[in-house]
């Protein structure tokens, strides 16, 4: 039976993460710094014990009026010493509560920077490995990010998005374009079936994209997320493809 795992993002403070935990397989958590604070992050973590959910540090830009989708500028150094002070901190509440940390996956418009700028890639692949060497790295499949990663020795797990549209190079289309964002939970769902077995999506154009999918992202932020992942893991489920978190 194939095996896919299936992520969302979590502890943001919006959407119901009491429902879409079970649905899933990894939590990547806010650090508290693009949204949530202290008690979501702490309540996300006991929600994901219960549950035998993977838990990973989802840090951000500190941007909450944008929820961290708006690019700030912060040079390489400056991204470095955000990474670090946000996933230190996420550790140490990890801790407090019992729970272990598997991985790193970075937010929104932060995360995208990543995946495409070589000097914060490297920064960030650094701090990470300093921080833990242990620690996965999480990133848009055949990012900047990861291959730098690669090369450092950190374990990387190459990231797809059903519910998102791509461009020609693969990249995520910028939120305020056409087809940025997929709406129908069914066609969410096909998109989901086609990555997991094929590593199989479309490019802005209609064309076929191939990519490395070892882990499939839902959007626990959307009014429709619970929707959305009920429709995915029906979809796998009819496919005899399993939802599980990587080793």
């Amino acid at each position: 039976m194939h095996t896919i795992d299936l992520n969302c993002d979590l502890g943001e403070g919006c959407g119901n993460d009491a429902d879409i935990v079970p649905l899933i397989s990894t939590a990547n958590i806010s650090c508290g710094a693009h949204a949530g604070d202290d008690a979501t992050i702490g309540a996300t973590l006991r929600l994901c014990a219960a549950h035998g959910v993977v838990v990973g540090a989802h840090p951000g830009y500190a941007e909450r009026e944008h929820f961290g989708r708006r690019e700030t500028g912060q040079s390489a150094q400056e991204i470095a010493a955000l990474v670090q002070v946000q996933v230190d901190h996420f550790l140490s509440l990890a801790r407090a509560h019992g729970v272990p940390v598997r991985h790193v996956k970075l937010h929104g418009a932060l995360y995208n920077r990543a995946a495409r700028d070589v000097e914060v890639a490297a920064a960030v692949a650094r701090t990470v490995q300093r921080i833990d060497p242990s620690l996965r790295l999480v990133g848009l499949s055949g990012s900047e990010m990861l291959n730098i990663a690669r090369t450092l020795g950190i374990d990387v797990a190459h990231e797809v998005f059903p519910d998102r549209g791509y461009d020609t190079e693969g990249r995520l289309l910028p939120r305020d374009r056409p087809g940025a964002v997929v709406d129908s939970p069914e066609e969410v769902a096909e998109r989901a079936f086609m990555l997991a077995s094929l590593g199989l999506a479309k490019d802005e154009r209609g064309r076929p994209l191939m990519l490395r999918a070892d882990t499939l992202c839902m959007h626990g932020d959307r009014v429709d997320a619970i929707a959305v992942a009920r429709a995915v893991r029906d979809r796998l489920a009819r496919f005899d493809i399993r939802v599980a978190a990587l080793d």
